[in-house]
């Protein structure tokens, strides 16, 4: 195959990528905040509403190595599209749940939802199948900018879905998991019916390999890892970034609540952090392939240490300040997850490359989830600022193993 055909088909591939995880956030995002509030609404509890963002979070770092091995045995189509229909399936769960007054079933329906995070992880992955070494980084952070346009509407619609809800006999709440179910249906028809040819199995048969399955891959995998000091980085940077990002936010709107800042100041500042996040995707990309996978990891650690200094130091009611802050944890965050999932990709053989980015999903997820439930114990013993400045020795250590694998590697 020639050069040109195949960038014609990665062209192709990344338009349906992009258009599925748009798709997905549309569906996703109106449902973390529609969720807690129907579990207030049902069980009176607002101790209880955490419970269904965490449920989608465990569910997609639980779901991360399934479709790692389904991607493997049937490539991507069979792995994405499968976890696209989870999560429409796990709305409909949901979505019952909250009709019935069910609980339990809005929680488990919130964990298959997770399938659908979880499809949108590896997606970033799909995006690199058939790349160059000149423009892997900006093919995956198109992937990853596209959950923008999802990330940003999905919560508008929580209004007229609801209002639509409502208007047919229905709880006003339910009306987002409508949405869910629509939009990653549609998903997972697009990757299944559309994503041809698969780009994990084009690129596997251009390389002349014959897929045997092994037991025990994801083991092989983490130990591979480990021995290549670049991949060891690269997950090292995805895991690191993404747990001091999810900790730091997650307890941002608490922080500003201690002093009753109303709930639109704090919308807008989570509104600034996800567009720090997901916005300057692209230029982070390009960032990625002009000065290197190591080089911008190094400007995310500082990127993320500026965010802790200026968020911890800011008061509870510093809107600008911690608007400022947690921009910068977002575009932190982008910088060492585009350029450690391009590292990784890039640096393991590829016998293990699928389960080696569905290992790194589940440590991502897994580490994002215990950071959100410690950052709440450290709040409740001590402050906002100690979180940020605990938060920053993590990053820190990051920070010295990027720049002693590059002086080492010159």
């Amino acid at each position: 195959m020639s050069l040109e055909q195949r960038h014609s088909k990665q062209s192709a591939t990344l338009k349906k990528l992009a258009t599925a995880q748009t798709l997905s956030g549309l569906g996703v995002t109106g449902t973390f905040a529609a969720g807690s509030l129907l579990v207030v609404q049902i069980t009176g509890s607002e101790a209880l509403a955490g419970l269904v963002q965490t449920s989608t979070v465990v569910g997609a770092a639980l779901l991360a190595l399934p479709l790692a091995r389904w991607t493997d045995l049937g490539g991507r189509r069979r792995s994405l599209g499968f976890g696209y229909f989870l999560g429409a399936l796990g709305a409909t769960f949901a979505f019952i749940g909250g009709v019935q007054r069910i609980f339990p079933l809005i929680l488990i329906g919130a964990a298959m939802i997770g399938g659908a995070s979880a499809a949108g992880y590896q997606a970033r992955f799909a995006a690199v199948d058939l790349s160059d070494d000149q423009h892997r980084a900006r093919d995956l952070s198109m992937v990853v900018w596209a959950s923008t346009v999802g990330s940003v509407l999905g919560p508008n619609l929580m209004e007229p879905a609801g209002n639509f809800a409502r208007s047919i006999g229905l709880p006003k709440l339910v009306g987002p998991y409508l949405v869910a179910i629509i939009m990653l249906t549609l998903a997972a028809t697009m990757i299944t019916v559309f994503l041809k040819p698969d780009p994990f199995l084009l690129a596997r048969e251009e390389r002349g390999e014959v897929y045997a399955r092994q037991k025990r891959a994801f083991r092989q995998a983490f130990a591979t890892i480990k021995t290549i000091p670049r991949a060891w980085l690269a997950l090292h940077a995805i895991v690191i970034g993404h747990i001091t990002m999810v900790t730091i936010m997650v307890m941002t709107p608490v922080h500003m609540a201690h002093v009753d800042v109303s709930l639109r100041l704090i919308g807008l500042v989570i509104s600034v952090h996800v567009l720090g996040m997901y916005a300057l995707s692209p230029v982070v990309g390009r960032i990625v392939d002009r000065i290197g996978r190591i080089p911008t990891i190094m400007v995310g650690v500082v990127i993320l240490l500026a965010s802790a200094i200026i968020s911890g130091l800011a008061y509870a009611d510093a809107v600008v300040q911690l608007g400022i802050g947690l921009f910068l944890l977002g575009l932190g965050w982008s910088c060492t997850l585009i350029a450690g999932s391009t590292l990784l990709a890039e640096s393991l053989p590829d016998e293990v490359k699928a389960s080696g980015q569905g290992l790194s999903d589940l440590c991502m997820n897994g580490g994002g989830a215990l950071g959100g439930a410690l950052a709440g114990i450290v709040i409740a013993f001590s402050s906002y600022g100690w979180l940020c400045a605990i938060m920053a020795l993590p990053v820190c250590y990051l920070g010295f193993k990027a720049w002693r694998l590059r002086a080492t590697s010159k």
